[in-house]
């Protein structure tokens, strides 16, 4: 079997050492190097592994020499890297990149800020009670816009339910960023400077439902750019340009009375812009604590995945932050560069990934103990990467939104060393279907993509400038998780 030869005969051959991180898919123990020819390429590799695993329907691999996908044939790749055909090659064998399709696009009035997805696997569906089963296809999309409005979407493009309008309990300003906190509340924030919690109950038919104000939340002096929620412990974080991150309750029994000063400064602003009545019944309340160690706008914050007590925060000072928040004190801060748009964690590999205004995507071990700042470094996209989110399915995978109007999708197994240490490159690049066919948008001129997500049963889902909630999908694009 090493020895067949599916494209034709070949002077060469390389002993082949066949690797996976994926247990369901892995070769037996005592496997060793198998002698294959070296004009063969990943289709004939991907045979090859079938036939190991004698598996009854072929799955379609991608391999990776030094962490770089193969390519080429691989007499091609030993040349291009000067190896010797004598070399024991070790290569890692994984599923196949299946490219994220283009299923949908949700239209709006005004920009797209900020996306998100409540669906069986997501961590607001698994929070919470509801009566409505989020069984595949009834997945929701959650959605904020410049236009100050949040919208609820079904599967099939209709909007089940948009949010009151100012003087309504609504924003009177953009939302720029909104959450599912669980299955019945959202959690939403913009330039208004407020942060408000809402009752989100779906009606029996699931084609309406009502969004309903329950808490307005005041205390930023700016505008309110990211918000993260944890419903077990009624937590909300927030992220202003105001240079502080915000602690706050979703449960107005806990929370302290909003300022008053700050309520009314917010009635005599929207009062004058929009000439609209500003009486509103919704309780209002200030915040649990401020966190005032950044010196220059907070771009992002979120909960530390395995402790709730723990958070991160970003800032265009250059600056990963560490809060303990039982206490509200600075436990650590890890300066980079360049300012820092955006944060996800990457969970099972102990890292959190932030966007930079630099263009790059920059891996960092948050952990007091790490002695480097820089894991490893993402390179591809040419604008601010504003926006980022773990890939439900794998641990090594990542999504990044940026202002290139484009989207993409990353796999750090896939690195190679540099002058400034390990550097990734993009395995797939989703761009804006409102401009199909067009040349490219210089710096994403009219298409920046402002915010993204991911889930397991919708895919990739993106919000933008063109004014668009954008579905892409690609089944288990990365495979399946570290462990198998």
């Amino acid at each position: 079997m090493a020895d067949k030869d599916p494209v034709g005969l070949s002077k060469t051959q390389v002993k082949l050492q066949l690797t996976t991180r994926h247990s369901d898919i892995s070769l037996p123990e005592n496997t060793g190097p198998i002698l294959v020819n070296t004009n063969l390429r990943r289709y004939a590799l991907s045979t090859l592994v079938n036939a190991l695993l004698e598996t009854e329907k072929p799955i379609p691999f991608e391999f990776l020499i030094n962490g770089k996908y193969l390519r080429t044939s691989i007499d091609e790749y030993l040349t291009t890297s000067g190896i010797s055909a004598e070399t024991v090659l070790t290569v890692e064998y994984l599923r196949a990149i299946i490219p994220p399709i283009h299923l949908a696009s949700f239209e709006h009035d005004d920009w797209v800020s900020s996306v998100d997805i409540l669906s069986s696997t997501s961590i607001a569906g698994q929070w919470g009670t509801t009566n409505v089963s989020r069984s595949l296809g009834q997945e929701r999309l959650l959605s904020g816009s410049y236009d100050g409005l949040l919208r609820v979407w079904n599967m099939s493009s209709e909007v089940v339910v948009t949010s009151p309008a100012a003087g309504h309990g609504g924003h009177t300003s953009s939302v720029k960023a909104a959450r599912f906190a669980s299955q019945t509340h959202v959690v939403s924030s913009g330039l208004d400077r407020t942060i408000r919690v809402w009752k989100y109950v779906e009606n029996v038919d699931g084609f309406s439902a009502s969004m309903s104000p329950q808490i307005e939340l005041y205390g930023h002096k700016a505008s309110v750019d990211c918000i993260a929620a944890h419903y077990p412990s009624s937590r909300i974080l927030s992220a202003s340009a105001d240079h502080s991150v915000g602690i706050w309750s979703m449960r107005k029994s806990d929370a302290p009375l909003a300022p008053a000063a700050l309520i009314q400064q917010d009635k005599s602003r929207s009062a004058k812009r929009r000439k609209i009545s500003t009486s509103n019944s919704t309780p209002q309340r200030g915040p649990l604590a401020l966190l005032k160690s950044h010196n220059a706008p907070v771009s992002s914050t979120i909960f530390a995945p395995n402790d709730a007590t723990v958070a991160y925060s970003t800032s265009w000072d250059h600056t990963l932050r560490t809060w303990d928040l039982p206490t509200a004190s600075l436990v650590d801060t890890r300066t980079t560069s360049h300012a820092l748009l955006s944060l996800t964690a990457l969970t099972e590999l102990n890292l959190t990934a932030v966007g930079t205004s630099a263009r790059h995507i920059t891996l960092i071990d948050p952990r007091v103990s790490a002695t480097t700042i820089a894991a490893m470094t993402l390179r591809g996209h040419s604008n601010a990467v504003v926006s980022l989110a773990r890939d439900p399915d794998s641990a090594y995978g990542l999504l990044s939104g940026s202002h290139d109007g484009t989207c993409r999708i990353w796999d750090v197994r896939s690195s190679r060393s540099d002058k400034d240490g390990m550097v990734g490159e993009s395995i797939y690049t989703i761009t804006r279907e409102s401009v199909k066919g067009e040349p490219r948008r210089v710096g994403g001129e009219g298409v920046k993509v402002f915010g993204v997500c991911w889930a397991k049963e919708v895919g990739v889902v993106s919000a933008g400038e063109d004014k668009q909630l954008q579905i892409n999908r690609g089944k288990g694009v990365l495979g399946s998780n570290a462990g198998g």
